[in-house]
């Protein structure tokens, strides 16, 4: 028992592990949070991730994300990621998708055929709205992620439902958005109890070759160690999800 997930097959098992490598995962935006939990499905041994993100690493990103490396600036974090994980396990299937999501695309990634679970790793409200709203219709799974930045304290992270989250702006905000669309909230979250630090000022969001202009945003502070962790729940959960889940 030497093989790659032979310590993950003294946990679920060789029935587990068959069902992990017929599952397939997208998740959206690869930032600290996404690129942490592809690469803890990958390395559980899930057959098939589906990637999305269009942003390029910078140098920002070197405090948290797991694509960042004074080697990979100015690289795609699609491209670096897939990269990454091909070399932990060549088996997985990785689809790269270069593109942001607006509401025709989420439409389509909620009717998926194939796809057994999505991850919300996106930044932008308007956009985790409609995949939130588009899984829920369609009944495809799905966990978010909200507001890492501005925590300090690990043992405050919290998976809950959108509907029982505290002191989480980003929560707050997409509660709204979710109302005014009379969307359902009973979908789990990954979420931090503690009161944040404060960000910086508003700042505007410019539009890219890649991207259009986006509302101002706040600048939070951030930590290595935050947005892992909660794309490491992210995972946990995913994967625990499909283990209870039956045939």
């Amino acid at each position: 028992m030497g093989g790659s997930c032979a310590r993950t097959e003294i946990l679920l098992g060789q029935y587990g592990l068959a069902q992990l490598a017929e599952s397939h995962i997208l998740i959206a935006g690869l930032g600290g949070v996404g690129g942490a939990c592809a690469e803890a499905l990958c390395r559980a041994g899930i057959g098939t991730l589906t990637l999305v993100d269009f942003d390029i690493i910078e140098k920002t990103d070197l405090n948290r994300q797991l694509v960042a490396l004074n080697s990979t600036l100015g690289k795609m974090k699609i491209d670096v990621l897939a990269d990454r994980l091909h070399d932990i396990n060549p088996d997985t299937i990785i689809n790269k998708r270069n593109e942001f999501i607006d509401r025709e695309k989420a439409q389509a990634i909620a009717v998926e055929e194939d796809l057994d679970f999505v991850a919300d790793c996106i930044d932008a409200i308007a956009y985790k709205t409609v995949l939130i709203d588009s899984c829920n219709q369609s009944g495809m799974p799905i966990i978010s992620s909200m507001g890492a930045g501005g925590r300090l304290d690990p043992t405050k992270v919290k998976i809950s439902r959108m509907d029982k989250t505290e002191n989480c702006a980003l929560a707050r905000e997409m509660r709204k958005q979710l109302r005014r669309i009379r969307a359902s909230m009973k979908f789990p979250v990954v979420h931090s109890v503690e009161v944040p630090i404060k960000a910086l000022p508003h700042q505007a969001v410019t539009a890219t070759d890649t991207a259009p202009a986006g509302r101002p945003r706040a600048v939070n502070g951030a930590i290595s160690y935050m947005p892992n962790i909660f794309g490491l729940m992210m995972a946990g959960y995913i994967i625990q999800t499909l283990m209870n889940k039956e045939d």
